[in-house]
């Protein structure tokens, strides 16, 4: 990313995430971190610290008079995790399992930085850059390299075999369908063994003006029982926004945008897998705290050294594939500091809940006082209120923070239980198919992972992840 300059050739620095996190990687000057982090911590500060504290008072209101106690206890009503009590010992024993590693991932970047800057004090604007630093010394990873590996044909044929290997779903593209734009391609996917017509799905990938803006799945059309006894088959839409290549080139893929596809292909196979009676528990709606596991799960294959020599290809010569010595590093590199990152993840869930199942919250104090608590005692940074200007607690994620954690942690067990030690299992993964995705929310999450796994969820895979590194 290449930022403007002023007349004075000063950088100019807005307010937006992608600026200020590649000031907060790349810049060396402590002390301009330290700026551009309070000017953005206190961005929009008073006015959406009232905001918020206004949103949370008329969520209590609401939620009582529905009959609930407080606003956590209605919105999590209808989701796995079920009460307040439960989010706090999910996330208490998440960030208490954790806090060993975590602890010792800060003492690495401390010692950086003193070996760099003296005994300057380690404020939460280092965490940043001193990752970074870490990571370009222990990792031989070149990623703009690395994007010369992944045409995104190479990357989709692969994506396809492992999913038909592992939940036998066969895809076959089809032609002569009346299409929304030339950019978009149509699949019809297939059971493997009995050839049944399941659904079809939609690939537009290519970013284009006026296009909506983010990478996502949707449903087109839900599988469900037509009054007839017929079946109706899923259709399912796969949005993206990549660069196409120019010039006859190949459209080449970050590995960020690898990790999405898989994300977005397990929702695409959540949706096509589906058997449920009724549309309303079909395709993916599901249970909020169940959605993303099937997505999440399957990010775990594009780490492995089989999976990623299956999908990569060097794209003036597809026969070589990235090296054994990538492969490898790109798995410990998913795991580098992620205790430290995810204890910051934490400090948002806990705040959020307290917020929404509390009456008359100090907001500021309350922050602050997680902030110590949470972040191993590095301090906020004075002036700055990072609860306004954190947007899921205000719209779409009140109360609901910790489902992506939850998630995680989920899919976290069912990878570590059943596919690590085969990736390619047909067996488990029609097992998965057939008990896990086809019900949908017609039965309740929790009973289909019991099911499945032969036992309740557990959080230690997730905790034993995080020490990959």
């Amino acid at each position: 990313m290449s930022l403007e300059k002023d007349a004075g050739r000063k950088y100019k620095i807005y307010m937006r995430s992608n600026h200020i996190v590649a000031v907060l990687e790349l810049c060396k000057v402590g002390q301009t971190r330290k700026r551009v982090a309070v000017a953005y911590g206190k961005r929009c500060g008073q006015v959406n610290f009232s905001v918020l504290e206004s949103l949370v008072e008329q969520r209590h209101k609401y939620a009582r008079l529905l009959g609930y106690l407080n606003f956590a206890e209605f919105a999590l009503d209808l989701r796995m995790a079920k009460t307040s009590a439960k989010v706090f010992d999910f996330l208490e024993d998440i960030s208490g399992s954790l806090t060993h590693l975590a602890t010792r991932e800060l003492s690495i970047l401390k010692d950086i930085k003193k070996n760099e800057d003296g005994d300057l004090p380690f404020g939460i604007e280092d965490l940043l850059y001193y990752i970074k630093r870490s990571e370009a010394k222990h990792f031989d990873l070149d990623f703009k390299a690395l994007k010369q590996f992944f045409p995104v044909d190479l990357v989709l044929s692969g994506i396809f075999k492992v999913i038909q290997d592992l939940f036998g779903l066969r895809f076959e593209e089809i032609g002569n369908v009346e299409v929304w734009h030339p950019d978009v391609s149509v699949f019809s996917a297939f059971d493997l063994t009995s050839g049944e017509l399941l659904g079809h799905l939609y690939l537009d990938l290519y970013t284009r003006e006026g296009k909506y803006g983010h990478t996502c799945v949707l449903a087109l059309q839900n599988s469900a029982l037509s009054q007839d006894g017929t079946r109706q088959i899923a259709m399912a839409l796969l949005i993206s926004r990549l660069q196409k290549g120019k010039e006859g080139n190949p459209c080449l893929l970050r590995f960020s945008e690898v990790v999405s596809l898989f994300h977005e292909f397990g929702h695409v196979v959540q949706n096509i897998c589906n058997r449920a009676s009724y549309t309303r528990f079909s395709g993916m709606r599901v249970d909020p705290d169940f959605v993303e596991i099937p997505a999440l799960l399957m990010e775990n294959w594009c780490y492995e050294s089989s999976i990623l020599k299956l999908i990569s290809g060097f794209h003036q010569d597809i026969t070589m594939p990235i090296k054994d010595e990538t492969c490898k590093s790109l798995k410990r590199w998913r795991y580098s500091f992620s205790s430290l990152k995810l204890k910051q993840e934490i400090l948002y869930c806990l705040f959020d809940q307290i917020v929404h199942s509390a009456d008359n919250v100090d907001i500021v104090e309350l922050y602050k006082h997680l902030h110590l608590k949470v972040m191993l005692g590095l301090p906020m940074l004075e002036g700055t209120n990072p609860a306004s200007c954190f947007p899921r607690s205000a719209i779409g994620y009140e109360a609901a923070c910790y489902s992506r954690i939850w998630s995680e942690v989920f899919a976290a067990d069912i990878f570590a239980s059943k596919f690590r030690g085969n990736l390619l299992n047909h067996q488990v993964g029609i097992q998965f198919r057939n008990q896990v995705l086809a019900p949908g929310g017609a039965k309740e999450p929790i009973e289909l992972l019991t099911e499945f796994l032969g036992r309740e969820p557990s959080v230690q895979a997730f905790i034993d992840s995080q020490s990959q590194h």
